[in-house]
């Protein structure tokens, strides 16, 4: 699983996932990349799943990139616990993906088959995502 190796603070606001992505918007790395076309937070375990998915498919031919690092700290109070004392312990790490982030980059494949690996690796993301090829945006 991803995690960041330290933090400068253990617990981190919510935020917000207002507009577009400004950077990783684009084809930089591989041939084809799998954008997302909404805003969420995509968890270290969402993104393992889809590279497994995409790894299987290939049969670890070509190159694959990640493009998100999950380095925000999501903390949860355990359950049947009352109200107050304080903010919950750290339990997960997520990336947070913005409209129109490439999550995914894939190069030495066919397109047919990187297209069908990142249709397996969407169905693990919580998010809507299509198709990129080089020179395609948003």
């Amino acid at each position: 699983m991803l995690a960041p190796k330290r933090v400068k603070f253990r617990k981190m606001q919510k935020g917000r996932m207002r507009g577009v992505s400004q950077k990783g918007c684009d084809v930089s790395y591989g041939d084809f990349a799998l954008q997302s076309l909404d805003a969420c937070w995509v968890t270290s375990k969402q993104i393992e799943a889809g590279r497994v998915a995409i790894s299987r498919h290939v049969k670890r031919q070509g190159r694959l990139w990640i493009r998100i690092f999950p380095d925000k700290p999501i903390s949860k109070k355990p359950a049947e616990t009352r109200m107050g004392k304080g903010k919950g312990n750290p339990e997960e790490w997520v990336a947070v993906v913005k409209r129109g982030r490439v999550i995914f980059e894939i190069q030495g494949v066919p397109e047919p088959m990187a297209r069908e690996a990142f249709r397996l690796a969407s169905h693990k993301l919580p998010v809507k995502t299509r198709f990129l090829t080089r020179g395609a945006e948003l």
